[in-house]
């Protein structure tokens, strides 16, 4: 009779998988052992950093909005429905998530900015978009999106329909069955897209640079705070950088929460 503790992974295993995780932990290890704890506090409220991090904390959150404005019917769309094409527009969703984000800014960039494809149009409405704090969410938003798209697109695959067609059958209407059945369902695949989609806005560097610049209280985000605090104070780089880092093992906690409580 077999084990029941056998997993069927050779032994062998366990050593590249070992240095992979070394691979991963040794450089935050590393980062950890370069704070100056003494002067951490004093690093991270300077009146800079404070900014950055507020600014960020600010077009995140109205990233995450967006990003569940958009993908929630999105998601709906792909995972519901069936049409010609349909591949297509889910690659063309996913298509953020490997595309390099100095790429994604200058796409942006040739939309919005002045010279752009909608620029003359932005200009006679007198919207100046490029360069801009209302840039930084856009170049957030598009970074973005296709975590939201994806992790409910999933939850939705995952739960099926049957609960859908029964209220359906009792007389409910599309619009009431979404508000009343499927929403309430797929709730924590919902909130860990939302949550995945906030840090990765959070930590969005080159579609922002490209496309918003680095005016300082207006573009420039935590990352890029942490970019030019490289040069001139390495100090409070790493500091911030920790920061993130803490946002990151926070963010996990919170989809692992989520992930959990689906039924």
């Amino acid at each position: 009779m077999a084990s029941a503790s056998w997993s069927g992974v050779p032994r062998w295993v366990w050593v590249p998988a070992g240095a992979g995780a070394l691979f991963i932990v040794l450089p935050l290890v590393a980062l950890a052992t370069r704070v100056e704890w003494g002067s951490f506090w004093s690093l991270i409220t300077s009146e800079s950093s404070r900014q950055a991090l507020l600014l960020s904390l600010r077009t995140s959150g109205a990233a995450t909005v967006l990003c569940v404005v958009l993908g929630v019917p999105m998601a709906l769309v792909l995972a519901r429905t069936s049409f010609r094409g349909q591949g297509l527009l889910r690659s063309l969703v996913l298509l953020p998530l490997v595309l390099p984000p100095v790429v994604g800014g200058i796409a942006l960039l040739y939309t919005f900015g002045r010279r752009g494809l909608l620029g003359e149009t932005m200009d006679v409405l007198g919207l100046q978009i490029a360069f801009s704090t209302t840039a930084v969410v856009i170049a957030q938003t598009f970074v973005s999106l296709p975590f939201l798209v994806v992790s409910l697109e999933g939850t939705l695959r995952t739960a099926g329909q049957r609960y859908e067609v029964v209220a359906s059958t009792l007389g409910a209407r599309p619009t009431t069955v979404l508000r009343r059945v499927t929403l309430p369902l797929v709730l924590p695949g919902l909130a860990a897209g939302a949550v995945l989609s906030f840090a990765r806005a959070l930590g969005e560097f080159g579609a922002t640079i490209t496309f918003a610049g680095s005016l300082e209280g207006v573009t420039r985000t935590l990352p890029l705070e942490i970019y030019l605090q490289r040069e001139t104070n390495p100090d409070a780089a790493v500091a911030l950088s920790l920061v993130l880092v803490v946002v990151a093992v926070l963010v996990i906690g919170l989809v692992r929460g989520t992930r959990g409580s689906q039924p």
